[in-house]
């Protein structure tokens, strides 16, 4: 892979789409794979899908890999055992071909995997990728949302279920089915339902509804006093948006950000603006703008405001005198007062943020071009939102809008890294 400007659109594939297709059968025969061996199937599956059926063979940085599964990067020991666990694990599938006739398969989910210079190299079997590859059946599953689960019958029951939320209800399941999904086959203890129920079918439905972004209630059919048969009823999540968004940063806790939804910004331009200049600074622009009785449209102001750097002028008007006025009279005097302090401290932030844009530039230019565009796709996958992934294919790890979220990138990939020059 060349060494010139990498472009983001044509290497990450898949990975930009955030979900994976994964196919009916495949979701299937997964169920005795452990949560992390789960997540470590749909990423890799994630990384491929573009290539799925072209390529005889895929790779990732290894180093990628495991943070994007969620566990420590240099665990290559735990790295190694769950993917001699995927190549051990065999996936069965029995469905309709093409021509409508019944198809049963049989194949190791992954034929091999090697780790070799920090890269993990794998492939699937040219019949099991096809299957994995089929469009025409298949689950989204969202890895933003998979990092959320902390059981694998939690996951595999939400994997199970999202497929069929446009229709409402997953459809009758006899309970020796479900046991396959759940991956409890063949285990004297789950035979009976109570053990089912209390184990396995109630706490993975409670993690699906805390944890995702569908509800799924379960109802069941008896034949006399026995229950023989299981479905979940499907809805959308209405905190959907919890899941869509990320604020690790806890930029929502911050009183300037409530301040700006309180005067009609978007959720979306407040994060933009505090990302871009600084919480001290907006709140700034705020108190400035809280002294233009005039002002027809705030938000316009405000955006001036932030854009131009508006400050107060010994010629402006003294405001009229009342409890309201005097008050932001004072507040105004505050702030001036205190000015020199506050432009010195953005000075100062400024030029940490260029600090660190400048390691992050020394450290981008010392990996190699598969590192490179590893990095890329992991730190992609990992925003959280459009604006935000545009920001970065624009302006790459100079992106002044997802500086925290770069920083904190290099921070957990090489602990210590800004202490270093620091």
């Amino acid at each position: 892979m060349a060494t010139t400007e990498i472009d983001m659109d044509s290497l990450t594939g898949a990975l930009r789409r955030e979900t994976v297709k994964k196919n009916v059968a495949a979701i299937h025969i997964s169920g005795k794979l452990s949560l992390l061996q789960r997540k470590l199937s749909n990423v890799l599956l994630l990384n491929a899908y573009d290539s799925l059926t072209s390529a005889q063979s895929h790779s990732i940085d290894a180093r990628t890999l495991a943070m994007m599964v969620g566990y420590n990067s240099n665990d290559f020991d735990t790295l190694r055992g769950s993917l001699r666990a995927l190549a051990e694990t065999v996936a069965e599938w029995d469905m309709l071909d093409e021509d409508g006739k019944q198809e049963w398969g049989v194949s190791s989910l992954l034929s091999f995997a090697k780790l070799k210079n920090g890269v993990c190299e794998y492939a699937y079997s040219p019949a099991l990728a096809q299957k994995l590859h089929d469009p025409k059946i298949y689950a989204l599953i969202n890895v933003h949302i998979q990092r959320n689960f902390s059981s694998g019958h939690g996951l595999a029951l939400y994997e199970n279920c999202y497929r069929f939320v446009r229709t409402g209800s997953t459809g009758w399941l006899s309970l020796d089915t479900f046991r396959k999904l759940m991956g409890v086959e063949g285990s004297s203890y789950y035979e009976s339902f109570k053990h089912l129920n209390a184990k396995i079918i109630k706490p993975a439905v409670a993690e699906v509804n805390k944890s995702s972004d569908i509800e799924i209630t379960p109802e069941f059919q008896k034949k006399g006093r026995a229950v023989t048969d299981i479905r979940f009823l499907i809805k959308e999540n209405p905190q959907l948006a919890m899941f869509q968004i990320d604020d690790s940063d806890g930029t929502r806790n911050l009183p300037v950000y409530k301040a700006l939804l309180a005067q009609g910004v978007s959720d979306r331009l407040a994060r933009q603006w505090i990302a871009e200049h600084g919480p001290e600074y907006v709140s700034e622009k705020l108190s400035y703008m809280s002294g233009q009785d005039s002002v027809k449209s705030k938000i316009g102001y405000l955006t001036a405001a932030i854009r131009d750097d508006y400050r107060p002028t010994a010629e402006e008007p003294v405001a009229p005198v009342s409890d309201e006025a005097r008050r932001l009279a004072e507040e105004r005097a505050r702030k001036k007062a205190a000015e020199e302090a506050d432009v010195g401290a953005r000075r100062a932030a400024k030029a940490e943020r260029g600090r660190k844009f400048a390691i992050v530039a020394d450290m981008v230019s010392s990996r190699n071009p598969t590192q490179r565009d590893a990095d890329k796709r992991l730190f992609m996958a990992s925003l959280p939102d459009d604006l935000a992934r545009e920001e970065f294919r624009a302006h790459g790890w100079n992106s002044a809008l997802n500086a925290s979220a770069i920083f904190a990138f290099w921070e957990e990939l090489v602990p210590g890294l800004f202490e270093m020059d620091a």
